[in-house]
């Protein structure tokens, strides 16, 4: 019985040994397949994202086994043999790649759950049409994911709804999208209690503006919110370093309150209905290094020292009043000012600072000498004084300001001659001196400025002939010498530029014959009112892309040269009060002729108490018959545009919807660049549909 009990005894101890021992290895074995599943989960997972990506985009999945170097995949361990995806950028990739398959887009977002190392998610620049709740609030593979970009697609609806799925969410931008409703408060971004910045701007969000404690950054911009910016919801975001309210419909004061935001460095509240003073509290912040409130209806004066701390003010198109304080413009940090379209009187301040780089107090009431007091090597770049009561001489100091680009005096009471000195700058593109008191010549030194495209100095009383040199600079796309004293012949060289585009002499007293012109002549060429003589050159026919031709009020004789019917974008011509002869009938009717005060030519009636008609005034009514092309044309061309429309949007957008960002970088980049050198580029877009509208109505009238 003993021996009995001792053999039991054994048989339980090597069962119960075999079984832990088992036990051991299956855990073990098991422990072992986990972990080679976890590790090579995020590989499986992006070997089936690939086949939802356009094929273009993802090329080297087909022969990389590592998605570690796919393009916008980042790993922790780039080089390790199992990867872990941490960050994901599909920006641009045309998903979905068919937007009618709603099963391909949850099947995306289903293993964009799997990816359980996530902490960065880029997917703007595509075409979602929506997100799936379950991503949103389900989604349990997401937890460590603290970036979030869902900017630039087509997201509808009136409520954020839930994010309870990425609790460490940190940054979420669900900016250029349409979205919209009121966003009551902090329920509204449920599970979002780590969400440090937040992007809403490009949407139709409407209502108040939201209490989001804890945020750092508030983009709000480009929305529909109204009525007055809280003070107490302000006070209880006390970590915001960014509040982007701009482009709203918000309406009342500045809150006293905003003043109180320890941290804040951006604070922009443009394009709204605001009224008031500018709170002087905003002096007091150092840490405020942007503001800009323009565009609204401020009334009150600068407040003391608002440029103390701030790098960048723009206070332009208010109705601020009052005078400038002299150091406004001193403080060693200040890089930016503008200060346009306001009421502002008095002297413009001496010192300025070192780092100035753009100063814009254009379409005030100031008045006095400019008696600037420049610091060694000062960083100006755009000086713009125009439309204001300045007197006195230009400066001869302004040629100390090597980086100078643009030059805008225009619209003063300036008096004296252009300062040689002026031809040392030589990086200057722009220079407005139009519509002051400025005499005697145009200095022959000018011909050294050679970064120069736009040259303005109508309406002065200069005098003297142009010089050669100047007329011929090879980068000068516009010359505006009108209304002046000016005499003499133009320079031959003048037909040798390559980019001259507007050519404008009128109201001068320049002889001689009208020299070759430069084929790349577009918008103008005035030469009335002066004392030329001699034919009209036979060359002008050339110009087959020039818009108006005025040649009024000057001794030419002769026949019009044949040549002239052959300027396919000309909508005016004006040869006026000459002694020409001829016959002018064979002119289509989209060029409005005026031939007014010449004895033995045909008259074509006109409107003679205009100069220059607008050119959305020379199209003449058309005829039933190219009425009905033109609407053919147009229901022809609506219907092509909409077939190739959906076929661009299906093809192009796979990988090329990045452009629409670029695009829009390079619009930030334009919005920097001085309004005259915009204008420009406008004229020139506004060039070229005229001359495309002008062709496709000379073939319908023949």
């Amino acid at each position: 019985m003993k021996s009995y009990g001792h053999a039991l005894l054994l048989f339980f101890f090597f069962f119960f040994f075999f079984f832990f021992f088992y036990m051991l290895l299956f855990v073990h074995a098991t422990a072992n397949s986990e972990q080679h599943l976890i590790q090579n989960d995020d590989t499986e997972t992006m070997r089936a994202l690939s086949n939802l990506v356009p094929a273009d985009c993802w090329t080297s999945a087909r022969d990389s086994s590592s998605p570690c170097t796919w393009k916008g995949v980042g790993c922790a361990t780039p080089h390790a043999s199992q990867a872990k995806v941490r960050t994901l950028s599909l920006s641009g990739f045309g998903l979905p790649t068919n937007a009618t398959d709603v099963s391909s887009s949850l099947l995306l977002f289903h293993l964009l759950c799997r990816l359980t190392h996530l902490d960065s998610l880029d997917l703007s620049l595509n075409s979602f049409t929506f997100i799936p709740t379950p991503f949103l609030s389900n989604c349990t593979g997401l937890t460590q994911l603290k970036s979030l970009n869902l900017s630039s697609n087509y997201l509808a609806g009136t409520s954020l709804g839930s994010f309870s799925s990425f609790p460490g969410l940190e940054t979420l931008d669900l900016s250029h999208n349409q979205l919209a409703g009121q966003i009551v408060g902090v329920h509204q971004l449920h599970g979002l209690a780590r969400l440090k910045s937040l992007n809403l701007s490009h949407n139709l969000f409407d209502g108040t503006i939201p209490l989001l404690v804890g945020l750092q950054e508030l983009v709000l911009s480009n929305n529909n919110f109204g009525g007055n910016i809280p003070n107490d919801t302000l006070k209880l975001m006390t970590n915001l370093t960014v509040l982007d309210l701009a482009m709203n419909n918000l309406s009342g004061p500045i809150p006293y309150g905003i003043g109180g935001l320890p941290d804040l460095q951006t604070l922009l509240l443009s394009s709204n209905n605001l009224t008031g003073d500018i709170p002087a509290s905003l002096s007091l912040l150092k840490s405020l290094k942007r503001f800009a409130a323009n565009t609204n209806k401020l009334n009150g004066t600068l407040p003391i020292g608002i440029t103390r701390y701030v790098r960048q003010l723009d206070l332009s198109y208010n109705q601020l009043r009052g005078g400038i304080e002299p150091d406004l413009l001193s403080p060693p940090t200040l890089v930016f000012v503008d200060l346009t379209a306001n009421l502002l009187h008095g002297p413009i301040p001496r010192n300025f600072s070192h780092r100035l780089h753009r100063l814009r107090l254009g379409g005030n009431s100031l008045s006095g000498r400019i008696e600037i007091k420049f610091p060694p090597e000062p960083s100006l770049a755009y000086l713009e004084l125009d439309d204001n009561e300045l007197d006195g001489e230009i400066p001869t100091q302004l040629a100390g300001c090597q980086g100078l680009m643009l030059l805008n005096l225009a619209a003063n009471r300036l008096r004296g001659g252009l300062p040689k000195e002026l031809a040392n700058l030589g990086k200057l593109e722009v220079m407005h001196l139009r519509s002051n008191n400025l005499s005697g010549r145009i200095p022959a030194e000018f011909a050294k400025m050679t970064s120069l495209f736009d040259l303005d100095l109508s309406h002065n009383s200069l005098s003297g002939p142009i010089p050669s040199g100047v007329s011929s600079l090879r980068g000068l796309s516009t010359l505006n010498l009108e209304d002046n004293g000016l005499d003499g012949s133009i320079p031959e060289t003048i037909g040798t530029s390559q980019v001259l585009a507007g050519l404008r002499l009128g109201n001068n007293k320049l002889s001689g014959t009208i020299p070759g012109m430069p084929r790349s002549l577009k918008l103008a060429l005035n030469l009335s009112n002066n004392l030329f003589s001699g034919h009209v050159p036979e060359e002008l026919g050339r110009l087959d892309q020039l818009v108006v031709l005025d040649l009024s009020k000057n001794r030419l004789s002769g026949q019009i040269p044949k040549s002239l019917h052959e300027m396919v974008s000309l909508t005016q011509l004006d040869l006026s009060y000459n002694n020409l002869s001829g016959n002018l009938s064979a002119f289509p009717d989209r060029v409005l002729v005026n031939i007014t005060g010449n004895d033995d030519l045909t008259v074509i009636p006109w409107p003679t108490d205009t100069h220059i008609v607008d050119v959305e005034r020379t199209l003449k009514p058309r005829s039933r018959h190219e009425l009905l092309i033109m609407v053919a044309a147009f229901v022809g061309g609506l219907v092509a545009s909409g077939l190739f429309a959906r076929i661009f949007r299906t093809v192009a957008s796979k990988c090329f919807r990045r452009a629409k960002h670029e695009g829009a970088v390079a619009s930030s980049a334009e919005d920097d660049q001085p309004s005259i050198l915009k204008e420009l580029k406008k004229l020139r877009r506004i060039d070229r549909h005229i001359r495309a509208a002008n062709l496709r109505l000379a073939r319908a009238s023949n």
